[in-house]
């Protein structure tokens, strides 16, 4: 996925709907009980000759007669890898009639969020882009024109079509990638409808487990459009449903088949959240039409418990 200079210079579209997103969900933090949650006060620490003396405690200074500097949770830096799922089911679904986003726009639009706030808070941020195979790895880091590139990768995303039907989720390469490569111990956000043949459910688990046993904390956001992929929401007409990654059709009622399609929804649900619980792995439902605020907040939830 090549970027443009100017993408990288100019503030993109993208950056800046992304700045207003946290930006808003912070200042409703600060209204909220989580108020402090990003700038906590943590302890404090030798003053260190030649840096800034902003953040000096006078009054500890009075009281002691030594330089201490209050840290803040801010300070305590995180590595974060951020794995995107850009798979044939991810552009589900079709932009018409109102729909603000499918799920590979909403899941962008959350990573840039979370690069945001990241950045907030001097922590390195990766990206891996996945479909059939992985198709971009950026490590860790923190520098603003690092983040820029993040910011450019994640627009040209937002720009290319849906990929032809039959480019199915490989989350298990992208994972096992990661678990290799990731050599310090970071905090892997996992954007993905986890959309993969029933019969590779093991070895995605087994590419979890793999990060679990390098030490790597994980949060699961499962993308999804819950009123038509959960419960099946359509008008009552015949249809033919089509599988975007391997091109299956069935022909059916939505009312003949929602009982039973719920059921089994509901059933692969609970065998994921089981399956992440034995992992410890932090398991969100992230649905594409409730905005952004919940997996923000799960988000900083999770890193303010680890760091």
């Amino acid at each position: 996925m090549p970027i443009q200079q100017d993408q990288i210079q100019a503030l993109s579209s993208l950056e800046f709907k992304a700045r207003q997103v946290v930006e808003g969900f912070l200042a409703g933090l600060h209204k909220s009980p989580f108020h402090g949650f990003s700038v906590e006060f943590a302890e404090h620490r030798a003053y260190n000759p030649g840096e800034s003396t902003r953040h000096l405690d006078w009054k500890l200074l009075a009281r002691t007669d030594k330089l201490y500097v209050k840290r803040y949770e801010e300070e305590t830096n995180l590595r974060c890898q951020l794995v995107l799922d850009a798979s044939s089911s991810m552009y589900f679904p079709e932009k018409e009639g109102g729909i603000e986003f499918n799920k590979v726009e909403f899941a962008v639009h959350a990573a840039a969020a979370f690069i945001q706030l990241l950045r907030k808070q001097r922590d390195a941020v990766g990206l891996t882009v996945f479909g059939e195979h992985v198709r971009l790895i950026e490590e860790a880091r923190s520098n603003a024109v690092h983040l820029r590139h993040l910011m450019g990768h994640l627009e040209t995303l937002l720009s290319t079509q849906a990929p032809q039907r039959g480019i199915t989720s490989n989350v298990v390469e992208a994972l096992h990638d990661i678990a290799r490569r990731a050599q310090r111990r970071s905090l892997v956000v996992v954007l993905s409808d986890m959309l993969d043949s029933a019969d590779r459910e093991a070895e995605v688990f087994d590419a979890l487990q793999h990060l679990r046993f390098n030490k790597h904390d994980i949060i699961l956001f499962h993308v999804v459009d819950r009123k038509r992929e959960l419960e099946l929401d359509l008008p009552d007409r015949p249809y033919t449903f089509v599988d975007v990654e391997t091109g299956e059709q069935v022909k059916a009622h939505p009312g003949d088949v929602r009982q039973a399609y719920k059921s089994a929804m509901a059933e692969r649900w609970h065998r994921l959240k089981l399956k992440c619980g034995q992992y410890r792995i932090d398991l969100v439902e992230a649905d594409i039409n409730a905005g952004f605020e919940p997996v923000l907040l799960e988000f900083l939830t999770k890193r303010a418990k680890l760091y």
